[in-house]
């Protein structure tokens, strides 16, 4: 596809939706490409967040572009002190992570933004916390003076539309359950549907770096 038949789905997708294109961002996500693959199939065509899974290299991308920069995988406490760095953590996945980011918030004088990760394909080997276990966690994690919860995010399992679509439906519903506006879904398989079930970042990687 490429970044521009990229933004003409989203825009499509939002049409077919009744919503306005302005309410979705695309999060490119550069993992595992080179510096100047992104600023040739990316930054060209303007500034988009940057989603990296590794904390290591994000931290070695960042010394070489200027960008919003997203931490999109699974965050291992060790890896917390580097969270300032990050404008948004889209995979806080247990209450051990959210402490461990307090502390790091706390220490560098600032609120982390983070999204709450919800595992609600219920697979085993995925991050995140399970539905019935949203309450209690959102409850105990918006006490935390050093992180603003922004919204929630979650990776469906691999499967045709039946299968993912209510999987996107229903984080919205929770998201709109609990007050949160940010939707973290949609990826470069999905990310139409996720979008018309109220996706407001969709994490997009494999089809801006096609030919």
């Amino acid at each position: 596809m490429g970044l521009p038949e990229v933004l003409e789905a989203m825009e499509a997708a939002c049409r077919r939706a009744g919503r306005d294109p302005k309410g979705v961002r695309l999060v490119a996500v550069t993992k595992g490409r080179s510096v100047e693959e992104i600023r040739e199939k990316v930054l060209r065509y303007g500034s988009f967040p940057l989603g990296e899974s590794r904390v290591q290299e994000a931290l070695k991308k960042m010394e070489c572009l200027e960008a919003e920069w997203h931490l999109i995988g699974p965050l291992q406490r060790n890896k917390a002190k580097f969270a300032p760095r990050f404008a948004l953590i889209h995979s806080l996945d247990s209450l051990r992570l959210a402490e461990a980011l307090d502390r790091v918030g706390e220490k560098a004088g600032m609120r982390l933004k983070v999204l709450v990760e919800v595992n609600l394909g219920r697979e085993p080997r995925k991050h995140g916390f399970l539905e019935e276990e949203l309450p209690e966690a959102l409850a105990r994690i918006r006490e935390m003076e050093h992180l603003s919860v922004l919204g929630l995010m979650t990776v469906p399992p691999i499967g045709p539309e039946a299968v993912v679509r209510p999987i996107f439906r229903r984080l919205s519903e929770l998201a709109d359950r609990y007050g949160l506006p940010e939707r973290s879904m949609g990826m470069s398989d999905d990310f139409p549907i996720a979008i018309e079930e109220g996706a407001t970042l969709v994490r997009v990687g494999r089809a801006l770096f096609v030919d």
